[in-house]
């Protein structure tokens, strides 16, 4: 078999991997993929490995409008591949972000399989940092730290991720096969449209990190 052919067999893989990890909790929970809701060592006996994903984006604008922005919610929908589909679902209470800040929404981050999502914003620093964590959705863990600091000529923002697919080796074999790649086109995309929004800084380019913790 030539590697195109490995390819396709590689994708039909992946594809029927995470088809099946998505039917498994549906029929276990009855309810759209609370996937939290289950131990990480359920499958196999093994728990799911905890990655993690760091992005900086450097700015040629002032800290307080990029931090305007991005504490508005409504706004993730600017930044978020349209493809995916995201829908609030919630009003969002409150002008300013705060910690306790409940969000939820619908996705379909893989294959267009609808998901239910839930965020809460845990810590916020104004003009700093703020932290949101999944309660309920298609990771086993989410942990989404933003930074943003004043630098010389504009602003610098970081992001950075702790994640854990579900269902043990399945879960892991899933992030080699599919959820990292699709996380990688979310963040590009990010990149790209928060360059759009705000300006592109001159020589930057993406930096997209992923480890295994």
């Amino acid at each position: 078999m030539g590697p195109d052919g490995r390819m396709i067999v590689l994708s039909f893989t992946s594809a029927f991997l995470v088809s099946l990890t998505y039917g498994i909790q549906y029929f276990l929970n009855f309810k759209p993929f609370a996937l939290n809701d289950y131990p990480p060592q359920m499958f196999f006996g093994v728990m799911s490995k905890v990655y993690s994903l760091y992005s900086k984006q450097k700015l040629p604008v002032n800290l307080e409008k990029v931090w305007n922005f991005f504490a508005d919610a409504g706004n993730l929908l600017a930044v978020t591949p349209p493809y995916l589909n995201l829908k609030l679902t919630n009003k969002i209470y409150g002008g300013d972000m705060y910690a306790g800040q409940v969000m939820t929404y619908y996705v379909k981050p893989l294959l267009g399989i609808p998901v239910s999502w839930m965020t809460e914003i845990t810590q916020v620093t104004p003009m700093n940092y703020f932290v949101d964590e999944q309660r309920k959705g298609p990771y086993q863990l989410w942990h989404h730290q933003h930074h943003f600091k004043s630098i010389d000529g504009g602003t610098e923002m970081v992001d950075f991720v702790h994640y854990r697919v579900p269902f043990g080796l399945l879960g892991n074999l899933a992030n080699s096969l599919l959820v990292k790649k699709e996380l990688k086109k979310i963040f590009t995309y990010r990149y790209q449209k928060i360059g759009e929004l705000f300006g592109k800084w001159e020589e930057d380019e993406i930096e997209l990190i992923f480890n295994r913790q």
